[in-house]
């Protein structure tokens, strides 16, 4: 790394750095242990009476990310993704994972152990209706499975003849001795002038909510509502500032918020007492149970375990299975949430400004992914603002910047080579928001395909940002923009064009996206990704990313519309626009957008990076 990369990392120490994530897959797991584990597992299981058990990559909370304490299936098997999930049977055990995790999977556990199956070679459902034998009883864990997943799991047992039970009682407590403590990390408030709106305000807005549906109680299980209607955040997971916590929400009367004690300091309690009842966790069922009889409870059919349907169920109350009303609620941001992420993407910007004028003078002189990796996370750091990057960076130079979900480790690590791209998708939490942002830059004189297809991908991404298109429009009427110039000529790409974006919150957040299964009518606050790509196999990947915001437009039309502004404040790359292929109106629409960059980030720079940015943003020829 340049020597101006290690002065400015040295001169933030205060920020904790995130080289873990550069581990192999055989350094993050524990291949040699699979097997003993295993066989303890079905001892565990055969002193309980039951032949088989699932186990989940998954916490009570269906999070993305999850605490250390929780990644039992990693301990089992030796398996560190993101998603996952086992069945032990007597006999045999089935790891599942998705096309992200076919190499990493077979390289970290013990296959002798472990059967490693693809998804799309079949499901875990499936593989149970035929694989469990007749009379046998299968076991899941109750605080790690959703409503939907006990249907799925109720379906596939009833099929093959089984007898499917809940499992209390973690049978992998008594042998995974070394298990981390659970997270407890302090909880903070957070200020009013970039939250909002008070919580007792949003309290407010819930209930009508719950009320409008003729709902007497909700659960909140989904750690992001919660730190949304109470304004708080905390450091319980990686990348997320969120607390592991659960509240109740009644359609009338005072909420209660569940927390491990301990996490709130007598100034955080005074401020929440006059919104919410404070009561440890460890309360959390006896006062659903309270709460529930007689009531309609609303769990999320998303996060809510189904040992808390069964404590509704057992007090004599209705389970109402449906969306989390706060999920709507949160994803339309109001104008203090707006500015605030406004506010982040013009740090995000001066950041990757200077990674950018960094790149291009060094790059790529022997540097690796790992390099950049460092290289971008001290460049925010820089600022004094970041908190944590908002997801692990994906950083591919050549051939492994087509692997859509690449993780760089150490054992992969490559080098940037001449004339090849290379795709950098990273984002940062600051306290201001949340930046998510792709750029694909070039290094050398790339190649006629390169450029051909780089701006085939920025065609559909200057489409999707211009669009204007009726209120009640959804995400997947939508994604066809993002696609009509890489379809005319055989093309496509098999991720969805854009997700939604929290403020100050999860980098993944629904219910609104932009892809083929968006169903849900974008909204005026909404804020989504916008990032179109393109992936030869073995050679190279190109993905341009940029977060945008829903608006009005044509307020004086015949029918109310909708459009999007670009929050995401970084150039193209210009090596890669062949500008042949552009029309005259895209050619305004790049230029419109650099200007804006320019005029933004240019005056926050150093004259050097500043005399790069302005070359960088220039005017089309």
């Amino acid at each position: 790394m340049s020597d101006l990369v290690s002065r400015t990392s040295a001169q933030f120490p205060h920020v904790p750095r995130f080289e873990a994530h550069f581990q192999s897959f055989e350094e993050a797991g524990d291949r040699a242990a699979g097997a003993a584990r295993l066989a303890a597992l079905r001892a565990a299981l055969a002193a309980r009476g039951v032949q088989g058990y699932v186990v989940p990559r998954a916490d009570a909370h269906q999070n993305e990310y999850v605490p250390p304490c929780e990644e039992r299936l990693a301990y089992l098997t030796g398996f560190t993704g993101s998603a996952g999930l086992c069945v032990v049977l007597e006999a045999e055990a089935a790891l599942f994972v998705d096309g992200r995790y076919t190499l990493q999977a077979p390289a970290q556990v013990d296959t002798d152990a472990f059967r490693v199956v693809p998804l799309a070679e079949t499901t875990p459902e499936a593989w149970i209706e035929t694989h469990l034998p007749k009379g046998a009883t299968l076991a899941f864990d109750p605080w790690r499975t959703t409503l939907d997943g006990r249907r799925k799991l109720a379906d596939a047992v009833a099929a093959a003849g089984g007898i499917l039970v809940a499992l209390e009682e973690d049978p992998l407590a008594d042998q995974w001795t070394d298990r981390p403590a659970p997270p407890a990390a302090p909880i903070r408030l957070r200020d009013l002038a970039l939250a909002g709106e008070a919580a007792a305000d949003k309290v407010a807005r819930v209930q009508a909510a719950l009320t409008q549906e003729k709902l007497d109680l909700l659960l909140i299980s989904d750690p992001h509502a919660v730190a949304w209607l109470f304004n708080i955040r905390g450091m319980d997971v990686a990348h997320t500032p969120i607390p592991l916590a659960w509240a109740l929400v009644g359609a009338a009367g005072r909420p209660v918020l569940f927390t491990v004690p301990g996490q709130i300091d007598p100034a955080v309690a005074a401020a929440l007492k006059p919104v919410a009842d404070l009561l440890p966790r460890a309360a959390l069922e006896g006062t659903l149970a309270q709460l529930a009889a007689g009531a309609t409870v609303r769990l999320d059919q998303a996060t809510a375990p189904v040992q808390l349907a069964s404590v509704v169920e057992r007090a004599g109350g209705t389970v109402s299975k449906g969306a989390d009303p706060i999920a709507l609620l949160k994803a339309v941001k109001n104008e203090a949430e707006i500015a605030g992420m406004r506010a982040a993407h013009l740090i995000d910007g001066v950041a990757l400004a200077r990674f950018l004028h960094w790149f291009d003078t060094v790059a790529p002189g022997g540097l690796t992914e790992i390099d950049m990796v460092e290289a971008l996370e001290t460049f925010r750091r820089a600022a004094g603002r970041l908190t944590d990057v908002s997801f692990p960076t994906i950083s591919g130079a050549g051939p492994n910047g087509a692997i859509v979900h690449y993780r760089v480790t150490r054992a992969t690590n490559r080098a940037l080579g001449a004339d090849e791209l290379f795709l950098l998708d990273s984002g940062a939490q600051y306290d201001e928001g949340t930046t998510d942002v792709t750029r694909t830059l070039a290094t050398g004189t790339p190649s006629e395909a390169m450029r051909h297809h780089y701006t085939l991908v920025l065609k559909g991404h200057l489409a999707v940002g211009r669009a204007v298109f009726p209120e009640g429009t959804s995400g997947a009427q939508i994604d066809p923009f993002a696609r009509q110039y890489l379809w005319a000529e055989g093309l496509d790409f098999d991720h969805g064009t854009g997700h939604g974006v929290g403020a100050g919150l999860s980098v993944h957040e629904g219910p609104a996206r932009i892809s083929k299964l968006g169903h849900v009518p974008l909204k005026a606050g909404m804020i989504l990704s916008n990032e179109p790509g393109f992936y030869r196999t073995g050679a190279y990947g190109i993905r341009i990313e940029t977060l945008v915001l829903v608006e009005p437009r044509h307020p004086g039309g015949d029918r109310p519309s909708l459009g999007f502004e670009t929050l995401t404040l970084a150039p193209y790359e210009r090596r890669l626009i062949e500008t042949g292929l552009l029309s005259a109106a895209e050619r305004a629409q790049i230029d419109a957008y650099h200007r804006i960059v320019r005029d933004k980030v240019g005056p926050l720079l150093d004259p050097e990076t500043r005399a790069w940015l302005d070359a960088a943003t220039a005017p089309l020829t």
